[in-house]
């Protein structure tokens, strides 16, 4: 039996949003035996004891390739009193992305109710129940790549793209010091975010790597595959396969427009590909006082940006959008530290800037990150202490 299934729900309240972001599919339930419910609490168990010990597969989740459209239910609740009520329709791959404007009641958000109310006209069903994580001043955010950057994955080779499809993530190498890095700004308050070029299916199998090291993030944001097969879209084209810089700056303007400008930000990158440049963009833009028009025309001539039309016009939507919240900040005297960490590709002492962020560049730490498989003799935990 098939059922509507989240894959993803984020809720961020900030100052002016609360900004919801979902993924939903169809997904068999596992929980009926052979439509006997008596040992229903024996077969829930065992399957939460599968769910926490027992890393994932990427394959496993390749039903996500499929996607329809869904009409999600969203019910507030606030102080034990119901303050909001609206259906909302996903794009046609079962994506929600949209924001909810607060109100002197809506401010005081504490429980979020979700419902799936299309597939059957006259049954509403539940999803289920989330808190919404509240970022209030003054806000930390880290944002980390994940491949190449926490784990040493390789997708060079139809063998290496079958491997990391049919094997957990733990049998690829831990990149030990990125993650003493990214839990000891956790430790501090920054609330993590990730981004990576896997696809979008890898999410379970991520979360699952996450939580085996106590990384509990706010937000995962990978690259929709289905997007780049879409004929009319074009949100993602054949070209964005191999090219993330596009996809990357992407995703970092949707997490600022979702958790707003913070007043710390800190991203972790690689340099085996665009990540100084891409960080560095975002940076930039940030700590400067530049016309979102005037910034983009000398930023997308950067071999790191190749995109189409739309593409274009999206991207630069979102610069005025950032610079609006950005100047707001500014009115009230909120400002913005940032830092980049990168990890080194071989033992590069400085990374090749484009001349147009050389201005920040010295934002930028190098640090050696070496990758490590980590079998039953060599505990994890104490090998990230140390590096703490």
């Amino acid at each position: 039996m098939k059922r509507p299934h989240l894959v993803h729900f984020s809720a961020i309240l900030n100052e002016d949003f609360l900004s919801i972001r979902a993924g939903m599919t169809m997904k068999e339930n596992p929980i009926p035996h052979g439509g006997v419910y008596y040992n229903l609490a024996q077969e829930l168990a065992q399957n939460i004891e599968k769910e926490i010990f027992s890393p994932r597969f990427p394959i496993a989740s390749i039903r996500l390739l499929k996607g329809k459209t869904y009409q999600m239910k969203i019910v507030a609740m606030a102080n034990g009193s119901e303050v909001y009520r609206k259906i909302f329709e996903s794009d046609s791959h079962g994506n929600f992305n949209f924001k909810i404007p607060l109100n002197d009641e809506r401010r005081n958000i504490n429980a979020l109710s979700v419902y799936e109310v299309s597939l059957t006209p006259g049954l509403e069903l539940l999803l289920g129940s989330y808190i919404p994580l509240v970022l209030a001043r003054p806000s930390k955010l880290i944002i980390c790549d994940f491949d190449k950057t926490l784990v040493d994955t390789k997708y060079s080779t139809t063998k290496e793209v079958y491997f990391s499809l049919t094997k957990p993530l733990e049998y690829f190498p831990t990149v030990t010091r990125s993650v003493a890095i990214l839990r000891s700004f956790n430790k501090k308050g920054f609330h993590p975010f990730i981004v990576s070029a896997s696809p979008h299916f890898y999410e379970e199998a991520i979360r699952d790597w996450l939580y085996q090291r106590k990384i509990f993030t706010a937000g995962i944001f990978l690259k929709d595959y289905r997007q780049v097969f879409s004929l009319f879209e074009m949100d993602l084209t054949p070209k964005d396969l191999k090219l993330h810089g596009l996809y990357k700056l992407n995703h970092l303007l949707d997490i600022l427009l979702m958790a707003g400008i913070p007043n710390d930000i800190v991203l972790m990158g690689d340099n085996f590909e665009a990540d100084p440049v891409i960080y560095l963009a975002l940076v930039s833009f940030l700590l400067e006082h530049q016309d979102p028009r005037t910034f983009w025309q000398k930023l997308k001539k950067l071999k790191a940006f190749q995109m189409n039309h739309k593409q274009d016009a999206q991207l630069l939507s979102k610069f005025y959008q950032l610079n609006n919240i950005r100047l707001k900040n500014e009115n009230q005297n909120q400002k913005i530290t940032a830092k980049i960490y990168i990890r080194r590709k071989l033992q590069e002492e400085s990374i090749e800037i484009p001349d147009v962020l050389k201005k920040f560049s010295s934002v930028i730490e190098l640090y050696d990150g070496n990758a490590e498989i980590l079998n039953a003799n060599v505990k994890e935990e104490s090998l990230v202490q140390k590096a703490e």
